[in-house]
């Protein structure tokens, strides 16, 4: 397995709908709004590090009102 974390940075004013949008998407394991320089925070725990790159790009940036992602693997 491979749990990645996600930050969001997203359009302002539509945060509950894109946070709901994020957790439908196969592979995502939690999504919360969060304060600071991002607006959320995604965990995402799937079976190899491509399935990352489809949760994170083809998923998550493809939902209207997202502005940018930022991608991190754990190591442990």
């Amino acid at each position: 397995m491979v749990v990645a974390y996600v930050m969001v940075k997203a359009a302002s004013g539509d945060a509950d709908r894109i946070r709901e949008s994020i957790r439908e998407l196969e592979g995502v394991t939690e999504a919360h709004i969060v304060a600071g320089d991002m607006d959320f925070v995604v965990k995402v725990d799937v079976a190899d590090p491509t399935e990352v790159k489809r949760v994170a790009a083809d998923g998550i940036q493809g939902i209207s009102g997202v502005e940018d992602t930022r991608t991190y693997i754990a190591m442990s």
